[in-house]
């Protein structure tokens, strides 16, 4: 375990959409809390992993190493049932490296409405890792939200998927529903209330 408590934790991404996320989720730990845009020479790591467990480790050793602090990172995706839980770990590179979230989710109900389908069931799944300066990893957690596919995009809050995602229990999509909502019922929400509460007992454990 490493020596001293974080003052500062680095959320290892560059996605403005994913960072306000992140933070507001966040917010009652007593750490600043930092991006990869403080760090304009960090470089980028490839994600080689086969579980989105194994990607989010990937990226919080190899951050923590370049950045010097406490990193958190996550991996996250869409299955759907139809097609064999594609697009899974590549839901970020599903319609190529340069794709926008648009053409990623073009391609998706492209796919998905060939299937005939009429359920269209899916979840978007969460791991959230954690490393020390040294690279170790000392938290791994997990989320995932269950849900259905919607046969058309609707709303403008959230980025990827979400505004084809329908969560269980709801009619709204991720992109419509409020950030309110979200940080309770999201996968990421999930997978992050596990790393604060691991956060908050080493506080208290060392406080």
């Amino acid at each position: 375990m490493s020596e001293t408590l974080p003052k500062e934790l680095v959320i290892a991404t560059r996605n403005p959409g994913k960072l306000i996320e992140v933070r507001e989720i966040l917010l009652s730990l007593p750490v600043t809390l930092r991006s990869l845009l403080d760090f304009p020479e960090s470089t980028e790591v490839e994600e080689t992993g086969a579980t989105f467990a194994d990607n989010a480790s990937i990226k919080a050793r190899a951050y923590a190493l370049q950045t010097g602090a406490w990193t958190l990172s996550d991996d996250s995706g869409l299955e759907v049932d139809a097609l064999g839980g594609a697009p899974g770990v590549y839901s970020a590179r599903y319609a190529g490296e340069s794709a926008t979230d648009e053409e990623r989710v073009e391609l998706l109900l492209s796919k998905l409405a060939r299937t005939g389908d009429s359920l269209r069931r899916a979840r978007f799944i969460c791991a959230v890792s954690l490393a020390d300066p040294a690279g170790r990893i000392l938290n791994v957690s997990e989320g995932t939200c269950e849900g259905r596919i919607a046969h058309s995009p609707r709303g403008r809050q959230g980025f990827g998927y979400d505004p084809v995602f329908i969560p269980e229990g709801f009619e709204q999509t991720f992109g419509e529903l409020s950030s309110e909502v979200k940080q309770i019922i999201s996968h990421r929400a999930r997978a992050l209330s596990g790393t604060s509460a691991f956060l908050l007992k080493l506080f208290g454990s060392r406080g």
